[in-house]
């Protein structure tokens, strides 16, 4: 936590919270989370990245380390509250600006111990307190699931961003049962703002593509303007543990990460 304009020094700021969620995985909640913190950090802004996932693949993506070397993860920070979030937070990633908060596959085992607390969708939001007014963004990678650990992410979150496989037939299935929990966390979190479902490997002439489109429209009610494609330069970027900027900036699929970092700080600004 020592070096300059770290993730807890920093001047009192508005911080936005975004949690990034999809019971379904495989549906580019982290390739989103990673290039979107990336590309925010680009912007000049200070981000903390969450990994809420217990396979923590948010985590060997950017991180210094292996997850299994870290002590100090997102499942003792649920479970042990007596420790300050400084043991948490580490800020030299492999993305300059980036700071994170490890997950681990300990997580596995949160759900039992939030269970217990009186407020068990709540924990998270608690222990993030000193990070507001910090960073400029903290971006929560969620798990495949809609349990406590989701419900901790949305309860936590000033925004939700719902990444859609729009090149999947079935890639709506089952996210009504997403939005039922939304709502839900809504009695808890009333200002959660819905910043709506961003495409994921979308191509506008596929007919798959134009019909996951017009139903995400009508079971989220709002679309981000900006899709994402295709591109095998991700998996290529995620085996070097870069982001898709770092590996290859002029790829398109970058740039549209790049228009979704600015689309995001405009709709989410003060």
């Amino acid at each position: 936590m020592a070096r300059s304009g770290s993730a807890v020094q920093k001047e009192e700021k508005k911080t936005v919270v975004i949690a990034i969620a999809n019971h379904k995985g495989g549906v580019g909640k982290t390739t989103t989370c990673i290039n979107l913190a990336d590309n925010l950090a680009q912007m000049g802004k200070l981000v903390c990245v969450v990994d809420m996932d217990p396979q923590a693949n948010a985590s060997q993506h950017i991180g210094m380390s292996h997850p299994a070397e870290i002590n100090y993860t997102t499942a003792e920070l649920l479970t042990n509250p007596e420790l300050p979030l400084t043991y948490f937070v580490h800020d030299e990633t492999r993305i300059d600006g980036v700071a994170l908060i490890y997950g681990s596959m300990a997580l596995d085992n949160a759900d039992d111990a939030l269970r217990m607390e009186p407020r068990p969708n709540e924990v998270l939001r608690d222990r993030l307190q000193p990070l507001l007014g910090k960073a400029d963004y903290i971006i929560i990678d969620c798990p495949p699931s809609l349990r406590l650990l989701t419900s901790n992410a949305l309860a936590a979150a000033t925004h939700l961003l719902i990444p859609v496989e729009s090149g999947s037939p079935y890639g709506l299935y089952g996210l009504a049962d997403l939005t039922k929990r939304v709502q839900q966390i809504t009695r808890i979190n009333p200002t959660l703002i819905n910043l709506g479902a961003l495409l994921i490997r979308h191509d506008d002439r596929q007919l798959v593509c134009q019909n996951i489109e017009q139903k995400a429209m009508g079971l989220f009610g709002k679309l981000v303007p900006v899709k994402i494609g295709t591109t095998t330069k991700i998996n290529q970027s995620s085996t070097v543990q870069t982001s898709l900027r770092m590996f290859d900036s002029t790829n398109k699929v970058a740039k549209q990460y790049k228009e979704l970092a600015k689309y995001i700080d405009k709709e989410t600004a003060a």
